[in-house]
């Protein structure tokens, strides 16, 4: 199935999703993939609330997106699997089947499937601004990444994948 194919039924179903991107075995360099892309296209998302707040404030603009860049695509992929790893050993001692690649999965693949809300957060944040509209779709955000990512660790951490 192709990527946005597997995006929108991730809204649906986030389950199988996570079922069919295990089924290929236990691919770190998809994992990583995964896990850059997404951490990219939420950097992607942020340049237009930083090209608005560099003009509102007058601040440079390349100073900001490079503080963005080093965040976003530099250290939060070092807190995801961080985190991914933290969620396993949780799972683990919950009685979870998983493995930490089913982890690290399910988390990268939550990070990818919200991204074209993350990235309709950095539109609304850079032509609306802050108010109702940004905390609505970034609350939408957060419910999705939530949905997706607890529904695919609960789904991996029943079936024993190994890795």
């Amino acid at each position: 199935m192709s990527l946005l194919r597997n995006i929108a039924a991730s809204y649906r179903a986030p389950g199988p999703v996570l079922d069919r991107l295990l089924a290929d075995g236990p691919r770190e360099d998809r994992a990583l993939a995964l896990c850059m892309g997404g951490c990219i296209a939420m950097f992607v998302a942020q340049w237009p609330r930083l090209a608005r707040e560099a003009h509102l404030s007058g601040d440079d603009l390349p100073m900001l997106l490079g503080a963005s860049l080093m965040g976003i695509v530099f250290i939060l992929p070092l807190v995801l699997y961080l985190l991914a790893g933290l969620t396993r050993l949780v799972a683990g001692v919950l009685g979870g089947q998983g493995s930490g690649y089913s982890a690290r999965l399910a988390l990268f693949w939550a990070l990818v499937a919200a991204t074209p809300i993350m990235l309709l957060y950095g539109l609304v944040g850079g032509f609306i601004g802050p108010g109702p509209a940004k905390s609505l779709v970034g609350a939408l955000w957060c419910a999705a990444f939530l949905w997706i990512w607890i529904a695919g660790l609960l789904r991996s951490e029943r079936g024993g994948e190994s890795g």
